[in-house]
């Protein structure tokens, strides 16, 4: 199969959605497909080598406003019509709505090649967190418009699916997320990143994965880490990530720990190295970061949704709370911070609950649905695009 992915965030990005496809063109690479990414340009930007098995193309792109670090392509409608005339692809799929994703649907309908879609991010649920709260249902619309046009929209658990079928989203199919159980794993405990962190051998530490911006809800994640140090004065709190907020936490939290932007190599270092993971984010469409603390063995606490949902049991393999009871996440923080003998129980069976969901398996079944995708009938020519 010639594939061509469309993706307004990927490697070397840190975000779910860019890990996830990152993943996914390698293991699609491994099995053979020709994989070409088409993503915005930047200045870092490091050209995949030919034994990774794919080609990246890089588009005119500009920063977010305020969020300088992802980028979004403009619309390459003539780039993307010239590109796939010359080497026409088997299928198109399109992995982010922006509008460099939009064109794409609209050329690759318009040249009768089979277009897929994902849908990864809430867009519509951060207008909220940016002051913008009544664009929200314009921004639903747009999502919803471009998935349509697509014959496939793929989203990450069925919860997600069951709700965008209820907003009107048509077409829609599971691709979960996989973790890399090898990556993140307990033998990665390293003593001396923990005396770094000024922890010792028996003092808890928390740590956060992600990207600091606004919809990640940090306000309730340093309510739940106040908490839990007043429980308990050893804890230490350590934050791993880049983002808009960071300067920001920084001050106001001068006793935690910044650690900065790593490696998915040596990210998986510091998961191990830690305790227990504390998941207050409420708009997430799955939260990796969730499974990669269970894989690494920490006593993970998280809102009942999305990853937690799926793989947390209550009281067995973690700790989960309602959607709409924030208080109660953090009286299960203070648990996992003060009952030493519940925290080694949910770390000693936290890795089970993930070990059987490898990345290997997810492809496989995301395969299968893209070559049925790719040897359907194309559609007659449907729209016009522009130059």
């Amino acid at each position: 199969m010639k594939l061509a992915l469309v993706t307004e965030t990927f490697p070397p990005e840190v975000n779910g959605v860019a890990m996830t496809f990152g993943v996914i063109v390698r293991e699609l690479g491994r099995r053979g497909h020709a994989v070409t990414v088409y993503r915005p340009r930047r200045d870092d930007l490091r050209r995949a080598a030919p034994s990774e098995g794919f080609t990246e193309v890089a588009l005119p792109g500009f920063p977010i406003p305020g969020y300088p670090l992802l980028r979004l392509g403009w619309p390459a409608w003539g780039r993307l019509r010239r590109a796939w005339r010359e080497e026409r692809p088997d299928l198109v799929h399109v992995a982010t709505e922006g509008p460099l994703g939009a064109s794409a649907v609209a050329v690759a309908r318009a040249l009768g090649i089979p277009v897929s879609s994902s849908f990864h991010t809430n867009f519509h649920a951060y207008t909220g967190h940016y002051g913008v709260g009544p664009l929200r249902h314009a921004v639903l619309a747009w999502l919803r418009w471009v998935h349509n046009r697509t014959r496939r929209t793929f989203a990450p658990t069925e919860e997600l699916c069951a709700e965008l079928a209820g907003e009107g989203f048509r077409n829609l199919a599971l691709l979960s997320r996989g973790v890399d159980t090898w990556g993140f794993h307990p033998a990665r405990r390293c003593p001396a990143l923990r005396q770094q962190w000024g922890a010792g051998p028996e003092d808890p530490v928390v740590l956060h994965v992600g990207r600091m911006a606004a919809e990640k809800n940090y306000e309730l994640l340093f309510e739940a880490y106040a908490a839990m140090r007043a429980a308990n004065p050893r804890l230490r709190f350590v934050l791993a990530g880049e983002g808009p907020l960071r300067a920001r936490l920084q001050r106001r939290h001068p006793e935690c720990i910044f650690a900065g932007f790593f490696s998915r190599e040596e990210i998986g270092r510091h998961y191990a190295s830690a305790d227990i993971y504390i998941h207050a984010s409420r708009t997430e469409t799955f939260g990796n970061v969730l499974t990669e603390a269970l894989a690494s063995g920490l006593a993970v606490a998280g809102f009942d949704y999305a990853a937690a949902r799926q793989f947390v049991r209550h009281g067995e393999s973690g700790l989960l709370a309602s959607l709409d009871a924030p208080a109660d996440l953090i009286e299960a923080a203070v648990l996992l911070a003060t009952d030493d003998f519940l925290r080694t129980k949910l770390r000693a069976r936290a890795r089970a609950a993930v070990e059987d969901h490898s990345w290997e398996r997810v492809v496989a079944g995301l395969e299968a649905d893209l070559l049925g995708l790719a040897g359907g009938r194309p559609p007659a020519v449907e729209e016009a695009v522009p130059a």
